[in-house]
């Protein structure tokens, strides 16, 4: 009876290969053909897929071409990022107080010393001022200072495009942020002709709003929001015709600038300074030093904006302190970060000499990675139960939420089933995560297209690969 059964197996089993031979071929030729279809004349793309179950290729299609990431280089980031022993720490600014404190005041320093906290804004500003002014003096005879020794001065990553600015998505990099180094302007129409309302946030000194706008008034042209940032000037005219609510934003120059300078706005309400101006340095800590007041912001906050929101200055912030928690430095600049990662492709058996890392956010036209480095990331994570749950929460969902939102929407095959990050800039589309199949089976895939003009069609594509997989 044992040997027949055995024998049944043996002849069963070419047959069990054969049929997923077969499948796989199938999946390969609709793969190749939708490839053929779809691809614009002109446009190149990457294709890898694995089935995180088996480990097994499922597809591969170019998937060892180098490409620019655009914003898919975030989830490297932050799978790095989530890999450092202190990954889930908070984000955290402090203030702290160097002197001593004896009837009603300060004789010494007041010290702000910047985490990098992306998600610092104004009402958080408030809180740090408040919890310093419940501490025994309101009268401050040194100097106030921020700390920015975080990291290095260089306010740009390599390889940006110098002329993004002033767009508030790209801001003057800071271990002080306040607002994400932007301002935030709303135009209400008023009287026809007379100068619209505007509505600026966060309040502050530190700019200068020149409105010349015109309400229900074609004559004064497009409206605009713009600053002399040439000139690194930080006069924001508002100009145009406003005939219905309108709201644009604009970065400011020198981020750290904009958080002291508003933060001193607010500390001079409370306190008296002696010396009303601010400047930078290092805290040097001694027995004269205590801590005061402290904002934390949790990193699922910060990773939840970074990924459904693809927010640029996010995956800075989580670049700047992988660097610091990576190597043990106080001080960073861009290459601790590099050097992190390419520790984590290290550990994966890849040359990280065959890649071009040089920023945490994808913006830099440096940036040179394959789709088989973004899937071996993608596996990486999945099996680390530190990385995967807060990296899964924090993807777009196919047809729900973030980037992702208005793509494979309901009556989709794929809706609701593709956990994904998006990546966009002239010329490059991309897109990488993970998928549920309708046999329940997880994979992980990235498509990178590249020279393509038309990102509708490169998302096109993306999406129909999306939907046959599903289908698995």
């Amino acid at each position: 009876m044992k040997i027949n059964v055995l024998l049944i197996w043996l002849l069963a089993f070419p047959l069990l290969a054969i049929a997923q031979e077969r499948e796989g071929h199938a999946l390969t030729v609709s793969l190749d053909s939708l490839i053929q279809k779809k691809l614009p004349k002109g446009g190149q793309v990457g294709v890898s897929v694995i089935d995180l179950s088996t480990d097994e290729t499922l597809y591969d299609y170019q998937g060892d071409k180098l490409c620019r990431p655009a914003s898919t280089q975030k989830l490297i980031t932050a799978i790095t990022a989530l890999n450092q022993p202190q990954g889930k720490a908070p984000f955290r600014t402090e203030v702290w107080v160097k002197g001593v404190i004896a009837n009603d005041t300060l004789q010494g320093d007041l010290y702000v010393v910047g985490g990098m906290d992306p998600e610092l804004m104004e009402t958080a500003l408030d809180t740090l001022v408040d919890l310093t002014a419940t501490f025994p003096f309101h009268v401050i005879t040194g100097q106030v200072y921020g700390d920015v020794s975080m990291r290095d001065s260089l306010y740009w990553g390599k390889g940006w495009l110098w002329d993004d600015n002033p767009e508030s998505y790209q801001p003057y990099l800071s271990p002080l942020m306040l607002n994400k180094g932007f301002v935030k302007i709303a135009a209400v129409p008023t009287t026809p002709g007379e100068p619209a309302l505007l509505e600026v946030k966060p309040t502050s000194s530190y700019f200068n709003i020149i409105n010349e706008t015109k309400t229900k008034t074609s004559s004064a042209g497009k409206f605009s929001v713009m600053r002399d940032w040439m000139n690194n000037s930080n006069d924001i005219t508002v100009s145009g015709n406003v005939s219905a609510r309108r709201v644009d934003e604009i970065n400011v120059y020198s981020s750290q600038d904009f958080f002291m300078h508003t933060f001193l706005d607010r500390l001079g309400m409370r306190f008296t300074l002696m010396q009303p101006w601010y400047n930078f340095a290092e805290l040097q800590k001694n027995d004269s030093c205590q801590l005061v007041a402290e904002y934390e912001t949790p990193v699922q906050k910060v990773l939840q904006q970074m990924m459904k929101e693809s927010d640029n200055l996010n995956a800075e912030a989580m670049f700047t302190r992988l660097g610091v928690h990576s190597s043990g430095k106080n001080h960073v600049t861009a290459e601790e970060g590099v050097e992190a990662i390419k520790d984590v492709i290290k550990t994966m058996n890849l040359n990280p000499d065959d890649y071009r890392i040089a920023d945490g956010c994808g913006l830099s036209m440096y940036d040179y990675i394959s789709p088989d480095l973004l899937v071996a990331f993608l596996r990486y994570a999945y099996n680390n139960d530190q990385i995967f749950p807060l990296l899964f929460r924090s993807l777009p969902v196919a047809g729900m939420d973030g980037t992702l939102k208005n793509r494979m929407r309901k009556g989709s095959p794929a809706y609701q089933q593709v956990y994904a990050k998006t990546g966009s800039y002239t010329g490059i589309s991309t897109l990488a995560g993970y998928l549920e199949t309708n046999s329940k089976r997880y994979l992980a895939f990235a498509i990178m297209n590249q020279n393509q003009l038309k990102a509708s069609e490169a998302r096109a594509l993306q999406d129909a690969i999306c939907e046959l997989l599903v289908k698995e």
